[in-house]
């Protein structure tokens, strides 16, 4: 009868019950209940040891569901089991391929670290957080790197490695990446504001292919500006860039207008050996966009010419590539003494590591070891020659490119387009310069004046002929031949890049001044001469050219690293203004950068201001970036204050907005 009774109370119930049968077997009630306490002890031991063993069981035969029912019922009763229960219990969930049981890992992770610290191992963090990235489940992942990265556990490189390489897949995943390696980078260097865990020194500094798989995300997702961030943090840790480095770098400048940076690579570069050319492509492509992006066409058919010269390779050991010492070169101008400084080692490639540029270059080929142009490429150099009006100087540049037979085919597309009297000139270069064409380029510029009724200039052009010896009766070249009319209708991908460079001419997004002003304005933030970088600043809406992304960023870099944080509440109102009048278009880093430095200063406001920007444009908001910042320098604001304590309305309000910050990232 007693067992059976036993069976409809619940564990609470049943000491109750053996409370009370050992109180009735006595005269003394008072006395002998004293000694229930020892029995009730018993019969717990014997129902936790007993849950344990249906845990431990459950666990080793991989029985998620009961183990995680049995659980629950040890919890509910005695806490968490001890260590090495738990440390097996998140084991057998970060092997589910089921993402529920991920999410309960995760969960349970976090619980059982708020209450005992030190009761998960670093190695079953470890296989939690990539079982988690290999699931895509990346806010989970990157909350237990930070977690590890508090505690002071140590991944080794090739484990942080692969949960990186699974995180960059997503745009979200790489917005975590990247905050996360800037905060690794900052611990490792120090650098925190605040006080940090006694255990913060065993951050292990993050390698080269770490490096390359987030910067390679950043180009992937166009956050250029939180490449530009990792670039400087690299700069920091004495970071070595090898090959693709470089190469990804040069990516993120030319994504923010950067040339100066850029040509310090090439500086560097030179002349690279074979195996090395076809990595270096992309780097010769994006500092060809920027000087075309620049509009200085002059430097741009120098690069051309000194890249296209890579086609006379000489040994590797007369390139001073022998070397293995890293080269030293500055983030900013080489004038600021208290600049960065970045190393970079041309000629390393590592083994496991890849370039993360998925796009193919725009204006620089590579084939049978060497490099050469696009016709798009081409088509830039011409239209930027002609409306500049420096023909000679692109009558040279053919010539040396590619001899007579680029300079028929140049000519060939400007009189497909309508530019005779440009075609014209290149035929009179060509001839000054000792190198007049075939009969056959002169009659097709012959051909368009005649169907343009450029009758004057046909007779120049055609004593021209006659006196190069060219033509003995000019009056046999007035008809157009049905040979020169079935040319016209060959070799149409010039004529046509031209007549898109013509049209792109006409809707100009980003003039190029804009990129000289960016450049003088990052110049002057680096160098911290405040005063010049404002002048600078308004020059750009005096000259009616609506600033970009990267104008503002400099400018809060600026700021930031000067601690002037209320000025950045003025440059978050200029950026308002701008994108009102639909002028600017913001991305997901340029506010989070916001975000930060408006906690750091304690705008509150202006924090929540921006967030609620982000979130009704869809952009993500790395809450837990937040959270840390905030506990970092205002963990007790007002954090017992009422609001019926505020003194003014002022502060009343920022009261207000404190908590419903803390509310929104978590804090209690």
């Amino acid at each position: 009868m007693f067992r059976k009774s036993l069976r409809r109370f619940d564990l609470s119930n049943v000491e109750t019950l053996i409370s009370r049968v050992l109180c009735s077997r006595t005269s003394k009630p008072a006395l002998f209940c004293t000694s229930v306490e020892p029995a009730r002890l018993s019969w717990e031991v014997s129902s936790q040891v007993i849950l344990k063993k249906k845990l431990e069981t459950a666990l080793k035969d991989h029985r998620v569901d009961d183990a995680w029912d049995v659980f629950k019922d040890f919890k509910r009763l005695y806490g968490f089991p001890d260590s090495v229960i738990m440390n097996r219990f998140v084991t057998v969930l970060s092997y589910s391929s089921d993402s529920g049981w991920l999410c309960k890992a995760s969960d349970l992770t976090r619980l059982a670290l708020k209450q005992n610290p030190g009761m998960l191992s670093g190695d079953v963090l470890t296989k939690l957080s990539l079982s988690l990235a290999r699931a895509q489940m990346v806010e989970p992942a990157c909350s237990i790197l930070r977690i590890m990265l508090e505690k002071g556990y140590v991944l080794s490189s090739d484990v942080l490695r692969l949960v990186v390489m699974h995180l960059v897949k997503t745009e979200v995943g790489t917005c975590l990446a990247s905050n996360y390696l800037v905060q690794v980078c900052d611990r490792f260097v120090g650098l925190n504001v605040g006080k940090r865990n006694s255990s913060s020194g065993n951050v292990v500094k993050p390698d080269t292919v770490l490096f390359n798989l987030v910067l390679g995300s950043c180009v992937r997702f166009c956050f250029s500006l939180k490449g530009q961030e990792l670039i400087e943090v690299m700069a920091k840790v004495d970071f070595v860039a090898d090959a693709y480095s470089i190469v990804i770098m040069s990516c993120i400048y030319e994504m923010n207008g950067m040339r100066d940076e850029l040509r310090k690579f090439k500086e560097h570069i030179g002349q690279v050996p074979p195996q090395l050319l076809c990595h270096y492509r992309h780097l010769y492509d994006n500092l060809l966009s920027l000087e075309f992006k620049f509009d200085d066409i002059g430097s741009a058919g120098r690069l051309v010419l000194d890249m296209c010269k890579s086609k006379d390779l000489v040994s590797v050991q007369n390139l001073g590539f022998d070397s293995e010492k890293p080269r030293v070169l500055p983030v900013g101008s080489h004038h600021i003494r208290s600049g960065l400084k970045i190393h970079i080692s041309p000629k390393l490639l590592q083994r496991d590591s890849s370039l993360g540029v998925d796009t193919e270059a725009t204006f620089v080929n590579y084939s049978n070891s060497k490099l050469g142009i696009t016709n798009k490429t081409l088509a830039k150099l011409v239209y930027g020659h002609k409306r500049h009006d420096i023909l000679p100087e692109l009558s040279k540049l053919l010539f040396s490119l590619g001899g007579s037979r680029l300079c028929a085919d140049v000519i060939d597309a400007c009189v497909a387009i309508g530019w005779l009297e440009a075609a014209h000139d290149i035929l009179d270069d060509m001839v000054s310069a000792g190198h007049p064409m075939e009969l056959a380029t002169y009659r097709k510029v012959l051909s368009g004046y005649y169907k343009s009724k450029m009758l004057r200039n046909a007779e120049v052009l055609l004593k021209q002929m006659t006196k190069a010896g060219l033509i003995t009766d000019p009056s046999n070249e007035i008809v157009v031949s049905p040979e020169t009319e079935e040319k016209d209708r060959e070799n149409t991908e010039l004529r046509d890049l031209l007549v898109q460079e013509i049209n792109a001419g006409k809707q100009e997004k980003v003039p190029s001044m804009l990129y000289e002003l960016n450049s003088s304005l990052y110049y002057f933030c680096k160098a911290k001469m405040q005063g010049d970088a404002i002048i600078t600043y308004r020059k750009i809406p005096k000259m009616k050219i609506p600033p970009t992304v990267q104008s503002f960023w400099i400018l809060i870099d600026m700021y930031s690293s000067l601690g002037m944080y209320r000025e950045i509440t003025i440059v978050w109102g200029d950026i308002k203004r701008n994108i009102a009048s639909k002028n600017l278009k913001v991305t997901q880093d340029l506010l989070e950068k916001l975000v930060v430095n408006f906690l750091r200063g304690g705008y509150f406001e202006r924090v929540m201001e921006v967030i609620s920007y982000m979130k009704e444009n869809d952009m993500y908001n790395d809450l837990t970036m937040y959270k840390n910042e905030y506990l970092k320098l205002h963990k007790n604001l007002y954090r017992t204050l009422k609001a019926s304590d505020a003194v003014t309305e002022a502060q009343a309000q920022r009261l207000e907005h404190v908590k419903a910050f803390r509310k929104l990232v978590g804090i209690v």
